[in-house]
């Protein structure tokens, strides 16, 4: 049987357990657990909302519910100096003619390049651009080789359409960042805090009459 001793634990006992440091009395406090959290369901937030409301305005560009079908006339109010897209939806490449008596030559051009989203079931394809001299309604005759729907949109904006999708994805990449390393600055600067509290171990001389090993002195 271990044997006590004044000078510490027991005497061939097993070592006593490190005091317990209650969790308040380490730094940092653990709210910022908390903040990294907030912080992080904020920029995520922030995030979503971009990429939401540029996917939002993207689908808005498109005036889907006055579309009309291939050889049917459609009037539509455009404004001088700004440009408006036409927009087909069809089963493959048709070709595809649009007119407007009333606008001059040059007014319609076709763009540089190919811009098409998906709305619904159906996917619009930017056919023609139209930018009038002067501001009023036109009416709209459009027609195509194949059966096809057409609508009047706003000229697609790549660039803020791009901006604002990254501006999402990099504050939604920031939260998952910013919430990591609070943590682990928060965690490991608790720890280090913890062992600077829990005390040395005290060591206190053999007991008494212990005769230490290897003897001292000469062997017979």
């Amino acid at each position: 049987m271990a044997t006590p001793t004044p000078w510490g634990p027991p005497y061939g006992g097993p070592p006593p357990l490190p005091p317990t440091i209650p969790a308040k009395d380490l730094r940092p406090r653990r709210i910022w657990y908390v903040v990294a959290a907030l912080l992080g369901l904020v920029l995520a937030g922030v995030g979503t909302a971009f990429i939401v409301v540029t996917v939002k305005n993207t689908l808005d560009s498109i005036d889907t519910a006055r579309s009309f079908s291939s050889g049917d006339a459609r009037t539509f109010s455009f404004v001088q100096g700004k440009t408006k897209a036409i927009y087909v939806s069809q089963s493959g490449k048709g070709r595809v003619q649009c007119r407007i008596p009333e606008l001059g030559s040059g007014a319609m051009t076709q763009p540089d390049s190919t811009f098409r989203i998906t709305l619904g079931s159906r996917t619009w394809e930017r056919v023609f651009e139209v930018k009038p001299g002067s501001s009023g309604d036109y009416t709209l005759t459009c027609t195509s080789e194949l059966p096809a729907e057409f609508a009047v949109g706003d000229q697609p904006r790549m660039g803020a359409t791009v901006r604002g999708v990254v501006a999402g994805v990099g504050c939604i990449l920031a939260a998952v960042a910013s919430s990591l390393a609070i943590i682990i600055v928060t965690a490991v600067r608790r720890g280090r805090h913890r062992r600077r509290l829990i005390p040395p171990p005290q060591w206190g001389p053999p007991p008494y009459g212990y005769a230490p090993w290897p003897p001292y002195g000469p062997r017979s």
